[in-house]
């Protein structure tokens, strides 16, 4: 009977306060979900980290969760239940899902079935928990809201972190001139080793000297920025004629001169996964699926801690030099 009544439980990082990354607490005797109408009861094999779950749990974002709650929302796993008119997914199935009802920082989570996805056996658990928001993010700041199109040139400014990456994949596989940007050695031969053309030390003086250079003093057609509060004046000189700066990340304010964007003609567009319409979530959904059976969308899975350390991964992704893949959480 022990048995039975433990099992209703599970293990879930809960926020009661708004806060530093102490705020985050693990506690064990949380109710396990059940799946409503709809929705997909998930075992959670591995959780993405995003900056974005910093930033809520910090308070500071637009979008505030009411207390208490539990973060994240790229989860992959096992199937575990499903609720009432279900019936694309049955227990047992291996899936990933990129929104969350429940909170993905748990051993299990409920999610919206219109937001849940087959994983194909080509990737792991991890790599499935690196797909949701980072891929989602960089199809739709390419392609629903940049536009992008073959041949054009794209700088993705910080391209070794979990969007980054996703974009020189996505990007090299529809044709683009794929240009990134890393702070270490070890970053730089990732995005080269993941669809990126070329790659610059954002830390080295004069890289953007250097950038300019390699595109023959035209610049470049989009720009993926990934921190706009430090490198979007310096974007503008970079974009070419009609050229556009697509706002993926920014942790603050910054000072841009407005005739910037006058004398090409370029624009400065802000990016948001949570504004997607249900068809452009498909739309990426079904690009991206795409992607993994021609083999081209394979994440790069970078730390992976345990739930007891969930604390520790919120200060790193923000902290740490240097970014190398998607940081996961492995219940």
């Amino acid at each position: 009977f022990a048995m039975a009544a433990t099992r209703n439980v599970m293990r879930a990082v809960r926020v009661f306060e708004f806060g530093g990354p102490e705020v985050l607490k693990l506690t064990s005797d949380v109710p396990v979900p059940c799946p409503g109408e709809d929705q997909v009861l998930i075992k959670v094999h591995a959780c993405g980290v995003n900056p974005v779950e910093t930033y809520i749990r910090s308070g500071t974002y637009a979008r505030k969760p009411v207390l208490p709650y539990t973060p994240g929302s790229d989860v992959a796993g096992v199937v575990e239940g499903i609720g009432e008119h279900v019936t694309a997914f049955k227990k047992g199935d291996r899936v990933f899902t990129l929104a969350t009802i429940s909170g993905g920082y748990a051993d299990y989570a409920v999610a919206a079935a219109n937001s849940v996805f087959p994983l194909s056996d080509k990737l792991d658990f991890r790599q499935g928990a690196a797909i949701g928001i980072p891929y989602f993010t960089a199809y739709r700041a390419l392609f629903q809201k940049g536009h992008a199109a073959a041949g054009e040139s794209v700088l993705v400014h910080g391209a070794s972190g979990g969007v980054g990456i996703a974009a020189c994949q996505i990007a090299r596989a529809h044709g683009l001139k794929v240009l990134g940007t890393a702070g270490t050695e070890e970053g730089m031969n990732m995005i080269l080793r993941n669809g990126a053309h070329q790659a610059f030390n954002h830390r080295e003086a004069g890289y953007i000297d250097k950038i300019m250079e390699h595109t023959g003093m035209k610049g470049v057609d989009i720009i993926l920025e990934m921190l706009s509060n430090v490198n979007l004046a310096n974007d503008l000189q970079l974009l070419s004629q009609a050229g556009r700066v697509m706002v993926v990340g920014s942790r603050g304010p910054i000072e841009i001169n407005p005739r910037d964007t006058m004398s090409k003609e370029s624009s400065i567009t802000g990016v948001s996964l949570f504004l997607a319409t249900e068809e452009e979530k498909r739309e990426c959904a079904a690009a991206l699926l795409q992607g993994v059976e021609a083999g081209w969308l394979k994440p790069t899975v970078g730390s992976q801690y345990p739930l007891e350390e969930v604390a520790k991964a919120h200060e790193d992704i923000i902290h740490c030099r240097g970014a190398r893949g998607k940081m996961v959480l492995l219940p």
